[in-house]
């Protein structure tokens, strides 16, 4: 029995532009093994726009995605276009409006891919960060030329709902729960996210957990990265995190990412980590392999976990075979680095 999923496209800016396709490319030829189809409709939605229409979508841009499956991101910034704009005009009205409060970041060291650190082999873990409260709200304002106040708001259904995530997601995998805080400084609102996360480790007995203050934490991502299996984290510290494993995993450019609605009663959004890129945009010399990850997890949330698993094995098999682009110390051009990982698949 064949299934067809509708896919809302938003390339975006600079190379996002030139990573969606080799995306597209990876599940058409994986979903026609596995009698999966998927109906593409994209959106130009971008900087480019802004520039032209004074907006980075329509004003119903949100109803028009509202009942895709999945919404498969690129990249979006631009010179001339303050990062706020595009983040507050496009990325965040998405994940707010269709209730996507995770953001989930998977970290590995591939074979082939050189870590900083010498002692990465083993880097095989998951940032879970709340992604729709806590720093990130838009509580606050100035006054007059000196002041700027900016508010945290934390709830209990936020944190409950990502502490759960955090701690189920670990019954799958090696069951330990790594919580970031700065309860010693930041009085408020970092205790009541230690007391919910308590809470809600009490309801997972089988899970182990500890709670690490955010600065050691971060210091221990690099001394000790193997010893992590799911952390879970604000907005901002989870945002922080995710871009440091990242880096400890040898390259932000194959980093992928997914803005989760759970409950799936509205789209996910799923986009690599890179950024648009436009030192290097339309030179052949973008690494697909983040919008291809996010690709795979994107078919994994929609319940096709073999089909997620083979592009990430192809994926893995290319790079210890030393077919890598440029980024990674390789000598292969987005082209001809999708048209292997094709070949394989």
């Amino acid at each position: 029995m064949s299934t067809t999923h509708r896919i809302a496209l938003i390339p975006g800016d600079g190379i996002g532009q030139e990573v969606i396709p080799p995306a597209t490319a990876v599940l058409d030829a994986v979903g026609a093994r596995h009698g999966i189809t998927f109906a593409y409709d994209s959106f130009d939605w971008s900087c480019e726009r802004y520039a032209e229409q004074g907006a980075m979508m329509p004003a119903d841009g949100l109803d028009r995605i509202r009942a895709h499956d999945a919404i498969l991101l690129g990249a979006v910034g631009w010179p001339g276009v303050p990062d706020h704009v595009s983040l507050w005009g496009l990325l965040i009205p998405i994940r707010r409006e269709f209730s996507q409060y995770v953001n989930l970041r998977p970290i590995a060291v591939m074979e082939g891919v050189a870590s900083p650190l010498a002692n990465a082999e083993d880097v095989d873990f998951v940032v879970v960060r709340e992604n729709s409260e806590g720093e990130y709200s838009e509580v606050g304002g100035r006054v007059g030329r000196d002041i700027a106040i900016q508010e945290a708001i934390f709830t209990r259904t936020g944190v409950s709902r990502i502490a759960d995530y955090a701690f189920t997601l670990a019954e799958s995998r090696r069951g330990h729960v790594t919580s970031a805080t700065k309860s010693n400084g930041i009085v408020h609102t970092m205790p009541f996210w230690d007391e919910i996360v308590a809470e809600r480790a009490a309801l997972h007995p089988d899970v182990e957990w500890r709670s690490e203050h955010i600065d050691a934490l971060a210091a221990k991502l690099v001394l000790q990265p193997g010893r992590f299996d799911v952390i879970v984290a604000s907005n901002l510290f989870g945002d922080i995190l995710s871009d440091l494993a990242a880096a400890v995993a040898g390259s932000i450019g194959i980093a992928p990412s997914g803005n989760l609605n759970p409950e799936r009663e509205f789209p996910s959004m799923f986009e690599p980590v890179h950024g648009s890129a436009p030192d290097i945009a339309g030179q052949d010399l973008a690494n697909p392999l983040g919008a291809i990850w996010s690709a795979a997890m994107m078919l994994d949330h929609l319940g096709h976990p073999e089909a997620a698993e083979e592009i990430t094995q192809a994926m893995r098999t290319q790079l210890a075979e030393g077919n890598r682009t440029r980024d990674l110390g390789g000598q292969a051009g987005t082209h001809q680095f999708t048209s292997e990982l094709l070949h394989r698949l």
